[in-house]
């Protein structure tokens, strides 16, 4: 009995070392596990901010920024633990990820500037291609007011058939404000499905009176050149936005205007708020003598001419109509066109809208736009925040062409260009 206990003993001691030894060996097991999966989630995070660094370096030529490093990492990860934490609403990891590079481009205090995710970018590209699903008016911002403003509004469209004027002024879209929101997400608000509708809250005339619209989205295609013959034989053509198509449209615009035997043109600018820079030269050299059309220049002070031939030099009388809407490309015409005065600007002062943005694509698809140049016409004057004043000022009449479909801007181009013939004879 007594050695049968022995050996119980003994065997209860070696039995009690080997589950000691056992639960060591996976306790460093785990502890050397989970050291790996630090390391590797560390190095991770490094080699990412790496990746982040070299990008940033490869596009700068070299020189890093401090922008992104470890503390800024650690710091937006703390911030999310709080979102987590203590936030009411649900969100998405991918929402938060793309406001982070909007803040980026936002805290640049450059009202044109943003980042496109690769949703929002092909957007973007759908638009400048002139189709879209919307109410058919362009938006743009009433300085004065701090609230978006109607530019203009397209014939057969939505808004027209609903009785949205150009001028009024936006204050809310469905249920909301618009005090302070940038054009650009106002469009956001008013575009949306084909077939369901937006309800607009606008102020009209000096007593910004209040009227309210329910208005359809609809496939809206948007033109860019509009032509037709007035009497006398004078050539009108209207540009809404300077478009990829918008240079084809004009020449062919300019030609049948010529072949109809047209003996003056006019150019209609007002409520053009810009577009292709590309586009706008393109047409200038269908209308300029040889020289320079519009120069830029960059923060390194890198100047870029863009030259006219003028091998197609406009030899006919010439009127162009602006008012405070015409900004961007439409004063980069009208700027070269008074430089050279080869024809009259008849209207409103322009936006003074003298800087130039670029869009740049990311290899994940998304993008940023930045400004990156001022522009200058060909005698040198930078007409941001300024404008271009017209040659003979005329206050567009709106009550006589609501009444009375009467616009008494373009009577007044008119009314030059027969002003022209007669100093020509």
């Amino acid at each position: 009995m007594e050695e049968e206990r022995l050996d119980q003993n003994s065997t209860k001691g070696k039995s009690g070392n080997g589950v000691k030894r056992l639960i060591q060996g996976f306790v460093i097991g785990i502890l050397f596990s989970m050291a790996v999966i630090l390391i590797a989630f560390i190095g991770k995070r490094l080699y990412g901010i790496h990746n982040v660094k070299k990008a940033i370096s490869d596009v700068n030529g070299g020189e890093t920024v401090s922008v992104v490093n470890d503390t800024v990492v650690r710091k937006i990860g703390l911030i999310q633990g709080v979102v987590d934490k203590y936030f009411l609403d649900e969100y998405t990891n991918e929402a938060l990820e793309d406001g982070i590079y909007s803040g980026m481009i936002n805290a640049l205090n450059d009202k044109y500037a943003a980042y496109y995710s690769p949703e929002e970018l092909k957007q973007l590209k759908d638009d400048s291609e002139g189709i879209y699903y919307g109410i058919g008016a362009y938006i743009t911002m009433n300085t004065e007011m701090g609230y978006p403003a109607i530019a203009g509004v397209m014939d057969d469209s939505p808004a027209k058939e609903a009785g949205l004027m150009t001028g009024d002024i936006i204050v809310m879209v469905d249920e909301t404000a618009t005090d302070g929101m940038e054009s650009v997400d106002v469009v956001k608000l008013i575009k949306g499905e084909e077939g369901t509708f937006t309800h607009i809250t606008v102020a009209r005339g000096e007593n910004n009176e209040i009227f309210e619209f329910d208005v359809e989205r609809r496939r809206v295609e948007s033109p860019t050149v509009n032509q037709k013959m007035l009497d006398d034989n004078i050539g009108y053509i209207q540009v809404t936005e300077f478009d990829t198509v918008t240079a084809d449209q004009f020449t062919e615009a300019l030609a049948v205007c010529k072949g109809s035997g047209a003996r003056g043109i006019i150019i209609d600018l007002r409520s053009n708020l810009g577009g292709n820079l590309d586009a706008v030269v393109d047409m200038c050299r269908h209308i300029l003598p040889e020289g320079l059309i519009v120069y830029t220049c960059d923060k390194h002070g890198e100047r870029e001419e863009y030259t006219s031939d003028g091998s197609h030099e406009l030899k006919l009388p010439l009127v162009v109509l602006t008012n405070g809407y015409s900004a961007s490309a439409s004063e980069i015409m009208t700027g070269a066109i008074k430089d050279y005065g080869i024809g009259t600007i008849v209207g409103t002062t322009t936006y003074g809208k003298g800087i130039v943005q670029k869009v740049v694509s990311l290899s994940d698809g998304s993008a940023v736009k930045l400004t990156v140049s001022k522009y200058y016409t060909p005698k040198g004057t930078c007409i941001h925040g300024t404008g271009i004043e017209p040659d003979i000022e005329v206050e567009f009449d709106a009550d006589a062409y609501y009444d009375k479909q009467t616009d008494n801007q373009l009577d007044a181009a008119i009314k030059e260009i027969h002003r022209k013939w007669e100093e020509e004879n």
